[in-house]
């Protein structure tokens, strides 16, 4: 039997014309994605994704309008994972330290758009929702693949 599918909802936050981005695998920087993760049953995405945001790297957001939907398949384990982007904006600052209870955003940063192009970052368009047109599309399902 296949793993459910599951539900995420993700932050695009700009500021100073860059986007935030947290490393997408425990302990490691080589995927980059928009930070946020996964819902529970009775709650709403967008307080998924406050309270995701928090705890991933202690900034409080206000939710904005959708801004994507993309989705992510790995064959080899059957992970699969719908992902909301929704634009956002910072409350304050980052603490200069923070720690996410659950380990896995251990980096963050922010990056331009030529910077985002250079980096391996997931989904593909990221940069078009955090620089470019501001209507939300849909993305077919892709495979999840990190490249090395």
């Amino acid at each position: 039997m296949s793993p459910p599918i599951r539900i995420a909802a993700r932050a695009v936050i700009v500021r100073d014309g860059a986007v935030l981005l947290v490393n997408a695998f425990p302990g490691t920087t080589e995927l980059w994605c928009a930070p946020g993760g996964g819902g529970v049953t009775g709650e709403g995405l967008t307080e998924t994704l406050m309270r995701e945001v928090e705890e991933e790297i202690g900034l409080q957001i206000t939710p904005g309008a959708l801004a994507g939907v993309s989705e992510f398949h790995n064959p080899a384990d059957g992970f699969h994972q719908v992902d909301i982007f929704f634009h956002a904006s910072a409350v304050g600052e980052m603490p200069e330290r923070w720690t996410d209870p659950e380990g896995i955003v251990v980096a963050h940063r922010w990056a331009t758009e030529a910077e985002l192009a250079r980096l391996n970052h997931k989904p593909d368009h990221l940069a078009e929702m955090a620089f470019g047109e501001r209507q939300a599309r849909y993305i077919p399902l892709s495979q999840m693949v990190i490249k090395r």
